[in-house]
């Protein structure tokens, strides 16, 4: 061994994709309700978009750990929001599906969450649009937020009602997070 050698960092190998496993509910009103469930028990699970072998109707699945999956089905079973099934990820092929997409237009940046878009001026972190989804909430979403500093908007699950409402709010926490890296 050199003296060198003494010095060198290890590298651990990066954690295996295993031990997940999804929850496939009947319809997006399950999820939200199953989600927030989930996120307020503490549980570390994340909302994707369904690979094509699952899709069932609902876009969205819940993604969980699966050595916890009696625990959370039990939750959920006792709270009647029981999925329709759990999956576990048993092949490579059988990945969610990301419901985000970010576009870099330059001074403008948009996140893209399921249905809905909320797009930023970047140097100033002012909302320039958001637009998406057919539920009727939308127009009162865009006319409270549009204009104003992503610090300053309205949080859209404080002011939204609908599916749109939700995915806005997914686009708004993601558009905090790609903001932050900035």
């Amino acid at each position: 061994m050199s003296f060198f050698s003494l010095f060198k960092k290890k590298i651990s190998p990066a954690p295996a994709k295993q031990g997940r496993g999804f929850l496939v509910f009947e319809n997006t009103s399950e999820v939200i309700r199953a989600e927030k469930l989930l996120k307020q028990q503490g549980w570390q699970i994340r909302v994707m978009g369904p690979p094509p072998e699952i899709r069932t109707g609902c876009d969205l699945v819940i993604e969980i750990p699966l050595m916890e999956s009696l625990h959370i089905l039990k939750q959920l079973e006792d709270s009647q929001n029981k999925p329709l099934q759990m999956v576990p990820v048993s092949s490579p092929l059988l990945e969610p599906v990301s419901i985000f997409q970010i576009k870099d237009f330059g001074p403008w940046l948009m996140v893209r969450a399921a249905n809905m878009k909320l797009t930023i001026e970047k140097q100033t972190g002012t909302i320039v649009n958001i637009s998406g989804g057919g539920c009727p909430d939308v127009p009162y979403l865009a006319w409270q937020m549009v204009g104003k500093k992503m610090s300053d908007a309205p949080v859209p699950s404080d002011i939204g009602h609908t599916l749109c409402g939700y995915a806005l709010q997914l686009a708004y926490e993601e558009m905090n997070r790609q903001c932050s890296a900035l």
